[in-house]
């Protein structure tokens, strides 16, 4: 979640370190700094504060330094609250280090080596620098392993030792770190995206691999301190910022993208009629032989695995479980090695999911990471990946991301129902070119933006708001129930309308809008039905209604037509619809839609 950046260079660094901060800003973060070996007086100078990256620019504008080597942190609070001591970076003696993940035996590292007297914050992060400089003998690799040994928890460290100041080391458990070559010199960075436009190839630091940026070199050392050749990966999207162009903000420029993300996701994936996962290297055999099918994710990825379950049980009719991350482990799951999992993670870091992937494997399950960055942890973790090419997302709430991991998604259960004897050659061919068009059904709902903005403006003064539909609506709601509350802050709740009259209408009132989903065929009936029971207690109705079913006898407050595609494919321009509303709700609310409080892009602590 904290977002790291290091740069060792032939020209001054402190505006290149603040500029990648910048980038890394939308992963969350409470507090910033940075530390630059000053070439004037020769020492490290630590610069750091509470707040924005913009008030760390501030900083040091009025405390200016010059440096050719240093390192920067946005922090996310979890030892200790948000203040100028808790911000990293943290130095102790000859050390200076950047610290994401957490520490899990800080404590008892602080009591066992009488540290405490050389603290002044309450961070996990401080007891770590206090250890190496305790441990420090001349050697910095070897200190480094040493102190490493001591750690339990995740973590990635970027440290400084005063005796070299022209290099950054850099060592790793589960949080990533990535290397690269820029034209002055080299850089590290947590993410890609703080790359910056500033390099076209990268490394993934391996876990317990020592990392060392010289000005001209990156140099890595496994345990045994031997030096080992890194594996490089292309960078095939725009890591700038530069392209929001007259968007105000990266939500809605993201929104607008999805039809040519979803077109390049697909491009290899359906050709003449066929589906097919050659270039994932997924092989038949795999889709073939499993019994069931386990998705483990958070989120909005774990609602694309919700959605997607409607699609295996009507297509393949396989059992299929859809599990939070974050609980997998703790509820003995029934996998073994007959078990497909999937992960689906838009950054490939999330560590809830990565670590739930681990256990599946450990149970002998195969998998498949349905993921958008390239070398990224569960990438790596998986036996296979299905790669999407969204690229960079910005925005913390999650829009083409979704809609392009359904996509991925829905070739791969389209793959699964060719090899597995269900879907002949013209289901097949009938099957790709429903998907082939969902990039244009989705634009045709981008073009009508307008009317969904102006729905959005009954619910500006909402404090509590529904979602309502049956079957795969219901699905399709989670997302949408989703993107409304952490982007607009209002309560929203997505409800399975069937089950209404069991509890959930005693708050329905004049003052509850109600979002309903009308999509499916085979229950139109049934949801139109529940549409009049809302509102019969009051509750105004926008019904998003799929162009072809009829609302005979239902007069909602607002009616917004979908696009026509078969039932199993409305997930797509109805996401794209409740993504719009989400954003409107919170731009005309004054929100900052791009940064919503408390919440963070990439989650790489349990």
């Amino acid at each position: 979640m904290c977002g790291i950046v290091g740069y060792t260079a032939k020209q001054a660094v402190e505006k290149r370190i603040l500029d990648s901060l910048e980038l890394l800003e939308y992963r969350g973060y409470d507090s910033a700094g940075l530390a630059l070996f000053d070439t004037d007086t020769e020492q490290v100078e630590v610069r750091k504060c509470a707040g924005r990256v913009s008030d760390l620019r501030d900083l040091c504008g009025r405390e200016a330094v010059h440096g050719l080597c240093g390192i920067g942190h946005t922090r996310w609070a979890t030892h200790g609250g948000v203040s100028d001591e808790n911000a990293h970076p943290h130095r102790v003696g000859c050390v200076t280090l950047v610290h994401n993940g957490i520490i899990e035996n800080f404590e008892e590292i602080k009591d066992h080596y009488g540290l405490g007297q050389y603290l002044f914050s309450q961070t996990d992060t401080e007891v770590v620098a206090a250890l190496i400089n305790s441990f420090y003998n001349g050697h910095p690799r070897e200190t480094i392993r040493r102190a490493v040994r001591c750690l339990k928890g995740t973590f990635a460290l970027v440290i400084m030792f005063d005796d070299h100041p022209d290099v950054i080391y850099a060592v790793r458990n589960v949080s990533p770190i990535v290397a690269a070559y820029i034209p002055s010199g080299t850089m590290l960075a947590s993410d890609v995206a703080a790359l910056g436009g500033q390099a076209d190839r990268y490394i993934v630091v391996p876990e317990y691999t020592i990392v060392e940026l010289h000005k001209s070199a990156i140099l890595l050392y496994d345990e045994a301190d031997r030096r080992i050749e890194p594996e490089y990966y292309d960078i095939d999207w725009d890591t700038t910022r530069d392209g929001k162009g007259n968007y105000p903000f990266y939500m809605e420029k993201e929104i607008m993208e999805q039809p040519d993300t979803i077109r390049r996701t697909l491009a290899g994936r359906i050709k003449d009629g066929h589906i097919s996962l050659e270039k994932d290297g997924v092989p038949d055999q795999l889709l073939a032989d499993c019994q069931r099918i386990c998705v483990v994710a958070c989120g909005t990825a774990m609602h694309v695995g919700q959605l997607g379950s409607e699609l295996v049980r009507k297509i393949l009719h396989m059992h299929m479980d859809v599990e939070y991350a974050s609980e997998f482990m703790y509820m003995d799951p029934v996998i073994d090695e007959k078990t497909l999992v999937l992960a689906i993670s838009q950054s490939g870091e999330t560590i809830d999911t990565l670590e739930a992937l681990k256990y599946a494997r450990r149970l002998g399950a195969r998998s498949i990471g349905i993921i958008n960055v390239r070398g990224s942890s569960i990438a790596r973790e998986s036996d296979y990946v299905m790669y999407t090419d969204a690229g960079p997302e910005i925005a913390v709430a999650s829009t083409k991301a979704y809609t392009n991991q359904l996509a991925a998604f829905y070739a791969l259960i389209g793959r699964m129902a060719v090899v597995r004897g269900i879907f002949d050659r013209e289901q097949e061919r009938e099957y790709a070119e429903n998907l082939l068009q969902v990039p244009d059904k989705i634009q045709l709902v981008l073009n009508r933006r307008a009317e969904i903005h102006k729905i959005a403006r009954s619910l500006l003064e909402a404090k509590d708001a529904f979602m309502i539909g049956r079957g795969m609506d219901y699905s399709i709601l989670l997302e949408g129930a989703l993107k409304l509350k952490e982007v607009s802050y209002i309560h929203t709740e997505a409800y399975a309308s069937g089950e209404l009259k069991h509890g959930t209408i005693a708050l329905i009132t004049q003052e509850t809008p109600v979002i309903a989903a009308v999509t499916q065929d085979d229950l139109r009936d049934k949801e139109l039905s529940n549409i009049r029971e809302v509102q019969s207690r009051g509750a105004s109705v926008t019904l998003l209604l799929r162009e072809d079913i009829a609302a005979d006898g239902i007069d909602c407050d607002y009616i917004f037509q979908l696009p026509q595609m078969p039932s199993l494919f409305m997930g797509f321009p109805a996401s794209a619809a409740l993504q719009l509303l989400a954003y409107y709700v919170s731009s005309d609310r004054g929100l900052d839609v791009d940064k919503p409080r408390n919440l963070a892009k990439v989650v790489t602590v349990e």
